[in-house]
Formats: structure tokens, sequence, C-alpha cells
């Protein structure tokens, strides 16, 4: 299945989501058959949830046009850009669906385009410190945490948040389990 095939199913199904926490609606997408436990498929997803849960929260925003910018934006970011550009496709997908909630563009004075680097550049530093390699979940998690504070801060809606403990473990070879802040053996709520 091609990752444009992937993103169309994403979107399609996140239409059916409901409740104001982008991480829950994040876990029920997450878990179908067509949603690898790495790869681009998580630079649509993970905008694509906050921008129902915004919507669900009583954000005004035209969903359906959302969704579909917020597709074509994740669809131009390529597989495995944190390892070779250094920056998360999760965190970017969440700062696409920030643009996309305020109008923000490259030539944007209004003060969105500042604060959106803030929030990329605070979500970037936490996966720096807790370093590779990659894992799309426990970087969405941290996209999430960092989002949905954003969201909470600067719009007339509340998202929830869950702190999520890790259901993907034994998916993901490359799993990091202690040193990962959602790790289910070593859980830590604080985080």
């Amino acid at each position: 299945m091609s990752i444009k095939e992937k993103a169309e199913l994403i979107v399609a199904d996140i239409k059916k989501e409901q409740g104001t926490n982008p991480v829950l609606i994040f876990k029920n997408i997450a878990k179908k058959e067509y949603v690898s436990i790495n790869g681009p498929e998580h630079h649509i997803l993970d905008g694509a949830s906050l921008l129902m849960a915004y919507k669900n929260a009583g954000g005004e925003i035209d969903i359906d046009q959302a969704l579909d910018r917020l597709m074509a934006e994740g669809l131009r970011m390529p597989g495995a850009m944190c390892g070779l550009w250094g920056i998360c496709g999760a965190i970017t997908s969440i700062g696409a669906a920030l643009a996309i909630i305020d109008g923000t563009g490259p030539l944007s004075t209004d003060g969105s385009w500042g604060s959106h680097m803030q929030f990329t550049s605070k979500a970037i530093g936490e996966l720096g410190i807790i370093n590779g390699p990659r894992c799309c979940k426990r970087d969405a998690m941290i996209a999430f945490k960092n989002g949905v504070d954003y969201v909470n801060a600067h719009y007339d809606v509340t998202l929830q948040y869950e702190q999520m403990k890790c259901e993907f473990t034994g998916l993901n070879e490359q799993c990091i389990k202690d040193r990962c802040p959602f790790y289910a053996h070593s859980f830590q709520q604080e985080y």
C-alpha cells in the first residue's frame, strides 16, 4: 500500500473520531492494520489527530479542508527525516496542523510564525535529550504533549492529554525500553 493510500485511509477514518484527546484519537487509528509501527504515515496521522481533537473541542475550522491540507503537507515530508534531516516528522506534522489553524505562511507577521517555531524547538529539544533511534509512537507522544500545551495556551478550546503507556513496544525492534518515558515497564507518570 502506498503512503498516499495510507494517508487517504487515515483522513477518512479520523473524521469518524470523537473526543478532545488527540492521543486517544491517534491510538485508535495507529492500531489499524494499514499504519506501520514507524513510517511516514505519521506525518499525516499526528497532525490530523490534533486537528480532529481541535474541531471536536469547538475549534472553528473547516475540518475537510484542514485535513486535505494536512495530508498534502504530510505527503511532502519524506520518511526518515528524523535521522537524515534532524527534524521529526511527528513534530512537523503538529506544526503543520498549527499553521493550518492559524493560517500561517512563510510571510506571516502576526506572531504565529515565531510561536510555531518555539513549539517545534521545545518538542525537538525533548526528543534530543531522549536520543534515538527513532520511534514514531514515542515521538508522537512528545509532539502531542507539547502540541496540547500549545493549543490550550493559544486558543479558546481545551484539549485533553493522556500520558500514554506504550502499547507498541513488542512491535518496535529498536525500542529503547527504559530510556523511553512511555515504556510500560518503567512508566514515568510525571513526564
